[in-house]
C-alpha cells in the first residue's frame, strides 16, 4: 500500500505540518493544444508559469490545433510522443524563468478527459530506468514504450457503433448512466477500447497497461504506471460508481467476452479510493535532470473538468457556468441523480460529493447570432443587445395573464437536447398548458428570450440537485421564510461573464441565494486546480477536506466579484412555471424533428 509520508508525519504530530519556508507546488494542464505548467506557494500565490503550444513549438508532428485527423472514419488523435517532448520543454522554460525545482514539495496535474494511452510491456521498465541526461521522448517513444503510437482525442467521433452497443448492453442509456454516471459517448474510453481491440488486435494484445491522459502524465513523473484517478475513471463508461469498482458487464463488452475481462482489468489497473493520497515520490529522472527533491510527492492527476472546479473551492450547491462559444455548467453536489442528458462524476478530492456537468455546443455563437440582428447594433457591440434584453419584461409578459414567450436557438447541432441546427419559437399559457407555435422570424424580444432559453435549460436539468435553503446573513432577499430550491452561489466564467445583462438574467432564472459572481482566474483554472490539489495533498491535516484547507487560504477578493443579485422573489417563481413550458416545448420539438433534417414546418421552427 502506498503511504503518504507527509500524511504520516501529520498523523504523528497532529494538526498541520508546516513545510520548510519557501515550499512550492506545481500544477500541470495537458490540453488539446498546450501543456501548461505553473507553480504556487503554500499560500496559493502564483509564482511561475510556462506553456508549450503544440502547433507553434512542436509542429514537426504534423498536427493542426494539437491533433491529427482521419475524417473518413471520424478519427481525431494525437501522438503521446509529442506530449513527452512538451514535458521537457515546459520544465526547461520554468527553470529558465527562475524556478528552483529543489523547493517543489509536491505536484499534480490534469489531462483532457477521455483520451486513452496504450503502454507496451516494456513501458514500466523504461519509466523506471530513465537517464537524466537524455530527453523523455528519445527514451520512451524510441524505446518502444507505446503499443500504439496514437491516443484518441476527446473530439473523436469514430465509435458510434460501439456507443450504441454500450447504451443497449445493460438495457438502455438511462441504465448505463445509473451505473457509470453517463450514457455512452464517442470519446469515452469504454467505446474507444472496444473499437481499438477490433481495429488493432495485435496492438491490443501488446498493450500491457491503459492510461487516461491524466494518469499518463502522472506516470511520467512517477517513474512507473500511475493509477487512474477516482474522478477521471468515471469518464470511461466502465466504472460502477455505486460499487466503486470496474463493471465486469461493461468490461466484457469492451473486451469482447467474459473470459477476456481479467486481462482488460489488469490493463486498466487498480483505482485508489482517495484523490489526495500520494502515489509516491518523483522519479529519479527529474531529481537528476532538474533538481527536484527526492521526497517531492506525486499527488493523483485528474481530468481537466474535475481539476477546473478545484480552482474555485466550490461548496455543495455552488454552481459554475462557463459562458464561452459553448456553455458548460458544473456543480458540486452530494446527490447522485444521473441522467443521459448530462454527466455525473466522482468529486476529485471529496468522498461523498459528485461533480455534475452539463455541456452544450451552443452558447456565445447563439447569442451573437441574435445580437447581430438587432437594428442599430454596432459591429460586435453588446450595448444595444443588453438595452433591448433588459427593457423586455420576463418571458415577454407585459401582463401576468399574457402567454410566456419561449424559444430554442441552435446555430450548431445540439446534444442537450439532441437536435439539428435551427430556431424554434413558442408561447406557453400556464393556465391551460397550451403550447402554440410562433412565426420563426426575428423579433427584438429574442434578445431576452435567447438568454432565458439558455438558463431555463440549465435550471431544468439541475433542478433536482438543489434544495430548499434557509435565509442567511448573505441572502439577497429580506424574506424570512425558506427559499425555493436553488444554488447557493453561481459563479460565471468565460467571455459572457463580463456582460451585465447576462449576469442579471442568470440570477433571475437560476436564482442563487447569495448572488451571482464573476470569477476571473485567467486561462489557468485547470492548472491552478492541480497546483491547489498538490498543496492539499501534501499539507492537509488528518481529515481536513480540500474545501477547508484551500478555502481557508484562497483569496476570494482577488478573484471574485459580485455582479448580480441572484434570487428575486416572484421573478424566480415565475421562471419556475416557465420551466414546465420549456420542457414541454423541448419534448414537442424533439418528437417532431429529433434526428431528422426537416424544416420545422408547423413546429414554430426553422431549419438552419
Amino acid at each position: 500500500m502506498l503511504v503518504n509520508p507527509w500524511g504520516f508525519l501529520k498523523y504523528l504530530l497532529g494538526g498541520n505540518v508546516v513545510t520548510e519556508k519557501g515550499a512550492l507546488y506545481m500544477g500541470f494542464d495537458l490540453s488539446t493544444q498546450q501543456l501548461k505548467g505553473l507553480v504556487v506557494d503554500s499560500d496559493l500565490k502564483l509564482v511561475y508559469e510556462a506553456k508549450v503550444d503544440f502547433d507553434e513549438d512542436l509542429k514537426k508532428y504534423g498536427i493542426e490545433k494539437g491533433v491529427l485527423t482521419n475524417p473518413s472514419e471520424g478519427e481525431v488523435f494525437a501522438p503521446p510522443a509529442m506530449w513527452l517532448e512538451a514535458v521537457n520543454l515546459v520544465l526547461d522554460r520554468l527553470r529558465d524563468a527562475g524556478l528552483d525545482c529543489s523547493k517543489v514539495k509536491g505536484l499534480s496535474g490534469a489531462g483532457m478527459q477521455h483520451g486513452t494511452v496504450f503502454w507496451s510491456a516494456d513501458a514500466e521498465g523504461l519509466l523506471g530506468s530513465l537517464d537524466g541526461g537524455k530527453t523523455l521522448v528519445e527514451q520512451l517513444e524510441a524505446g518502444g514504450a507505446f503499443a500504439h503510437p496514437m491516443s484518441p482525442n476527446w473530439q473523436d467521433a469514430s465509435t458510434q457503433k460501439q456507443c450504441d452497443q454500450f447504451d443497449n448492453h445493460l438495457k438502455d442509456a438511462q441504465t448505463l448512466a445509473d451505473v457509470t454516471g453517463s450514457k455512452a459517448h464517442h470519446r469515452f474510453s469504454g467505446p474507444q477500447i472496444m473499437r481499438y481491440k477490433t481495429k488493432y488486435p495485435a496492438h491490443y494484445e501488446q498493450t500491457a497497461r491503459i492510461s487516461l491522459v491524466s494518469s499518463f502524465l502522472a506516470s511520467v513523473f512517477l517513474g512507473k504506471i500511475a493509477p487512474i484517478d477516482i474522478s477521471d475513471v468515471t469518464g470511461m463508461n466502465l466504472w460502477s460508481v455505486a460499487k466503486g469498482a470496474w463493471s465486469d458487464d461493461l468490461l466484457a463488452l469492451a473486451a469482447g467476452s467474459e473470459s477476456a475481462v481479467p486481462a482488460l482489468k489488469q490493463k486498466l489497473g487498480h483505482v485508489p479510493e482517495s484523490g489526495g493520497d500520494s502515489f509516491g515520490p518523483i522519479s529519479p529522472y527529474f531529481t537528476t535532470r532538474y533538481g527536484f527533491p527526492a521526497d517531492c510527492q506525486i499527488i493523483p492527476f485528474t481530468g481537466d473538468n474535475p481539476s477546473t472546479i478545484l480552482a474555485l473551492p466550490l461548496r455543495p450547491s455552488d454552481a459554475m457556468v462557463s459562458l464561452g462559444t459553448s456553455t458548460t455548467f458544473l456543480m458540486s453536489t452530494p446527490l447522485w441523480r444521473p441522467d443521459p442528458a448530462y454527466h455525473f462524476m466522482n468529486h476529485p478530492t471529496t468522498p461523498g460529493l459528485y461533480m455534475f456537468m452539463l455541456c452544450y455546443k451552443n452558447g456565445g455563437l447563439a447569442r451573437e447570432q441574435i445580437r447581430d440582428q438587432i437594428p442599430g447594433t454596432a459591429s460586435q457591440s453588446w450595448d444595444r443587445f443588453n438595452e433591448v434584453a433588459l427593457a423586455t419584461p420576463p418571458l415577454s409578459q407585459k401582463n401576468p395573464s399574457d402567454p410566456m414567450r419561449l424559444g430554442l436557438y441552435f446555430p450548431r447541432p445540439e446534444i442537450v437536447p439532441n437536435l439539428h441546427a435551427g430556431q424554434w419559437r413558442y408561447t406557453y399559457t400556464p393556465s391551460t398548458g397550451a403550447l402554440t407555435p410562433q412565426p420563426a422570424s426575428f423579433l427584438p424580444d429574442d434578445a431576452r428570450t435567447i438568454l432565458e432559453s439558455q438558463f431555463l435549460s440549465l435550471r431544468l436539468r439541475s433542478g433536482k440537485l438543489v434544495k430548499i435553503e434557509a435565509p442567511t446573513s448573505n441572502t439577497t432577499t429580506t424574506t424570512t421564510k425558506p427559499l425555493p430550491p436553488q444554488p447557493r452561489r453561481v459563479y460565471l466564467v468565460g467571455g459572457g461573464s463580463a456582460n451585465p445583462a447576462i449576469a442579471r438574467l442568470c440570477g433571475e432564472v437560476l436564482g442563487s441565494i447569495e448572488g451571482v459572481y464573476k470569477l476571473d482566474i485567467g486561462g489557468n483554472a485547470c492548472a491552478l486546480g492541480s497546483a491547489y490539489k498538490a498543496v492539499w495533498g501534501c499539507e492537509r491535516s488528518p481529515g481536513q477536506t480540500f474545501e477547508d484547507l484551500i478555502g481557508g487560504r484562497w483569496d476570494e477578493g482577488k478573484f471574485v466579484r459580485k455582479v448580480a443579485t441572484g434570487y428575486e422573489e416572484g421573478v424566480f417563481e415565475g421562471y419556475g412555471v416557465a420551466v414546465e413550458g420549456f420542457e414541454k416545448m423541448e419534448r414537442r420539438v424533439l418528437g417532431e424533428e429529433g434526428g431528422e433534417q426537416g424544416k420545422g414546418v408547423g413546429t414554430g421552427g426553422t431549419f438552419m
